[in-house]
């Protein structure tokens, strides 16, 4: 699957419709969002189970600060509704082809269990 373009109408049902959601926010003006483009494109062709989806933070503004990104490119990944990752900073292939396995990987049974026990400390 090609990358979609994430904006605020169709940001809940993106990561509510799917299991596994990688999202790159990015700017046409920022030259390490440019190089990190086709790594996050090549990606999204090689693992058509998961949706990669581009964030314009010029156009998209308001999802950017909603998820507190303030310096990009930044990664969030989210598995079965839950964030589990995010990270600035452009990956390389490998990295980035490492970071998918172990998010596929991840027991969510037990990251919930952590959350839930985070969420009890508050």
């Amino acid at each position: 699957m090609a990358t979609i373009e994430l904006t605020g109408d169709n940001l809940d049902s993106t990561i509510k419709e799917n299991d596994f959601v990688l999202i790159d926010f990015w700017a046409s003006w920022c030259r390490p969002c440019v190089m990190f483009g086709p790594v996050f494109e090549e990606a999204s062709e090689k693992h058509t189970d998961m949706v990669f989806a581009k964030c314009d933070t010029q156009a998209q503004q308001e999802v950017a600060g909603s998820f507190g990104v303030t310096s990009i490119p930044t990664l969030a990944i989210f598995r079965e509704q839950v964030m589990v990752f995010k990270q600035a900073g452009a990956l390389p292939p490998e990295a980035l082809e490492e970071l998918i396995t172990k998010v596929k990987e991840l027991d969510m049974d037990d990251v919930r269990k952590k959350i839930a026990e985070e969420e009890s400390k508050k």
